[in-house]
């Protein structure tokens, strides 16, 4: 998959892939932490015989622009980023497709696109919804204590192991032996990407994600409830057509931040991917392919 350059109205520039008939529907791709375009690949070489693919590195990802200030990494500057993409490249309307932090974009691309009608369709991928999770990761102590790594990524006394070991060093630290998945990625691309992980721009970019998100992760002492003055963020139901796609075997996303979705996404399709861990876009291409073809083909009338 050959990727263009491409410069925002910003001055972001993004590595794109825009594969696919030009004349027929759009999916944008979004990937998560710590990976890349290629976390689609499988969907990409599947759906691009009739879809129109696009698929960027998100900023502070392999090639694309790196600001180093945290700043340059709120949610609404990589939500934007998503639609100033689709005007530079041509793009109306589009169905958005996300996995894990790409999801959390994905998730407001959808919450905001809803509004003006650009974005028709939602796809997400081991995402968890930002109300839900915020109500999780008070109240549950399983959600609570697999997102104690958050804490980690922000602390900046991590920082010298990051700029001697790059993003692998504070992997390891967090995860040590349960970064799981890994084992069915092929061995290339296993390669590339852990030698992405060593360039420490890159690195402090991906961290600056976790470091500029507003959301709170409590320490494993705080009270088990919501406080008063942190409780989930007022947004409304997304009403478009949507499809969660969900592997039971993440080690940092349990299967309670389904509990509720439905009335936060009441138009919604949920598939469930038993023996698949976190990367389900390529732990478990097929159930994915399978379940996006049997989706996009049920919605085409909302494209």
């Amino acid at each position: 998959m050959d990727q263009i350059r491409v410069t925002l109205p910003s001055g972001i520039e993004l590595d794109v892939v825009d594969t696919g008939p030009r004349d027929a529907p759009v999916l944008i791709f979004l990937h998560g932490f710590p990976e890349s375009h290629r976390t689609w690949r499988h969907q990409i070489a599947h759906l691009s015989d009739r879809y129109r693919c696009i698929a960027p590195d998100q900023r502070g990802y392999r090639g694309s622009s790196k600001p180093q200030d945290v700043a340059s990494y709120t949610p609404d500057k990589l939500i934007g980023d998503i639609y100033q993409l689709a005007d530079v490249l041509g793009v109306g309307n589009f169905t958005i497709v996300g996995h894990d932090w790409g999801g959390a974009i994905a998730w407001g691309v959808a919450l905001t696109g809803q509004m003006s009608g650009r974005v028709k369709r939602a796809v997400i991928a081991n995402a968890p919804h930002p109300v839900g999770f915020a109500r999780l990761v008070w109240t549950n102590r399983h959600q609570r204590e697999s997102s104690q790594y958050m804490r980690m990524f922000r602390d900046t006394a991590n920082d010298a192991l990051v700029r001697e070991h790059g993003l692998g060093g504070i992997l390891a630290k967090a995860f040590g032996d349960r970064l799981t998945g890994t084992d069915r990625m092929e061995p290339e691309e296993r390669a590339k990407l852990t030698a992405e992980w060593a360039n420490v721009d890159a690195a402090f970019a991906m961290l600056n994600w976790y470091r500029a998100s507003p959301m709170y992760v409590p320490t494993m002492d705080e009270p088990y409830e919501i406080p008063a003055d942190g409780g989930p963020p007022p947004l409304s139901p997304l009403t478009l057509p949507t499809l969660v796609i969900w592997a039971l075997e993440d080690i940092a996303l349990p299967p309670e931040n389904l509990d509720g979705l439905d009335e936060l996404v009441p138009n919604m399709e949920l598939v469930k991917v038993p023996d698949s861990g976190h990367f389900v876009p390529w732990e478990a291409p097929d159930a994915v392919n399978a379940a996006m073809d049997a989706f996009l083909a049920r919605t085409a009338d909302a494209a």
